[in-house]
């Protein structure tokens, strides 16, 4: 599970370090802090370290001047003080220099706790007791709501400045809002689209690859000038300095093997948060990957009949926030909590 405590921001920064280097030493752990935070005495690091090493942050081996210190949480599980750690500017944090891999079945597998997994199944229980009551134009009313509301707020975590009226008005009535660009409609228009196919074709999800990602990324991007299939270049995040792969064959690797994982996890829920999760990380299109990862996200709970996330109620800053904690530190402690939230959000608020 993960630790909870709130750390200051030197103390988030000695982590880091703790992490970053095989065996950090006190002296070592000084300069690091000295050269990229701030000059804290030795008395200070010391103080820190035991501090960290008493919440059972870190362990301390050796003895003497051989003393060193190692991380004790799994990078999955760790938590942060997310308002001291984006106070550290991008260029400033130290970020997992390791590339996170998608092979280690358990660890992933284990990501939701068995309290998250009842709850979660309790919500989809009475989600689908309630929908098998729906005659289908009431189902199909219903869809229409959450494809108005996903494609907003999918679009505006994007940057798009539609509001969720101008979004009913455009997909009701197909009239584009005023002083906004084409552009900017047909990025909602591609995710009713697409949120529509995987709807109706909800089982073709159960098995994922590659063919049926790049299927679901040509629909979001259709007329966005994206271009189509893995890229060939390597691209850029806003917020963040790490760097996803750059090479062509690497990105193939990165999403076959994320498929694999996907295909052996049996928990829906845990599927899709994990699909959503993993293609930002891997960043495979040179444009529209959060917004594919989204998609695929809800076309896995749909093919095991979970209620599909609009994220309606999500802040988009702490959205990318904990996106960028992922990417950065493979933290999904606060991704995880996000994910979880808005499916609690959607199973209690869509087909009442």
């Amino acid at each position: 599970m993960a630790n909870t405590v709130n750390l200051t921001k030197r103390q988030q920064y000695i982590l880091q370090v703790v992490e970053q280097l095989e065996e950090a030493q006190t002296n070592r752990i000084l300069e690091k802090v000295a050269e990229n935070f701030d000059k804290s005495s030795r008395i200070t690091i010391i103080r820190d370290l035991n501090f960290l090493k008493s919440h059972k942050f870190i362990k301390q081996y050796g003895k003497g001047r051989s003393i060193y210190y190692k991380t004790n949480i799994h990078p999955f599980e760790k938590a942060f003080d997310m308002k001291a750690y984006f106070e550290i500017p991008p260029d400033s944090r130290i970020i997992k220099s390791e590339k996170l891999t998608f092979t280690d079945f358990q660890k992933w597998a284990d990501i939701l706790t068995e309290k998250e997994q009842k709850n979660l199944a309790s919500l989809n229980k009475n989600y689908q007791k309630r929908i098998k009551s729906y005659t289908p134009g009431q189902i199909k009313r219903e869809l229409e709501r959450i494809t108005i509301e996903f494609s907003w707020k999918s679009s505006h975590i994007e940057g798009n400045t539609y509001t969720l009226l101008d979004t009913e008005r455009l997909i009701k009535e197909h009239k584009e809002a005023e002083g906004k660009t084409h552009q900017e409609a047909l990025m909602i228009l591609n995710h009713k689209t697409a949120l529509e196919y995987v709807w109706n074709h909800a089982a073709h999800y159960k098995t994922l690859d590659l063919k049926k990602i790049e299927e679901i990324h040509a629909l979001i991007s259709k007329d966005l000038g994206i271009v189509k299939g893995l890229r060939k270049r390597p691209v850029g995040i806003v917020g963040t300095a790490y760097k996803p792969y750059d090479n062509h064959y690497q990105i193939r690797e990165a999403v076959e093997s994320l498929c694999k994982l996907l295909n052996k996890l049996k928990n829906p829920f845990l599927k899709a948060l994990t699909a959503v999760a993993g293609l930002s990380y891997i960043q495979p299109f040179e444009d529209g990957n959060k917004r594919t990862s989204r998609l695929l996200g809800n076309a896995i709970l749909l093919a095991y009949n979970y209620c599909p996330i609009s994220y309606r109620s999500v802040e988009e800053i702490e959205y990318k926030k904990a996106i960028i904690v992922f990417y950065e530190q493979h933290s999904l402690v606060f991704f995880k909590e996000l994910f979880i939230e808005q499916y609690q959000f959607a199973a209690k608020n869509y087909f009442q």
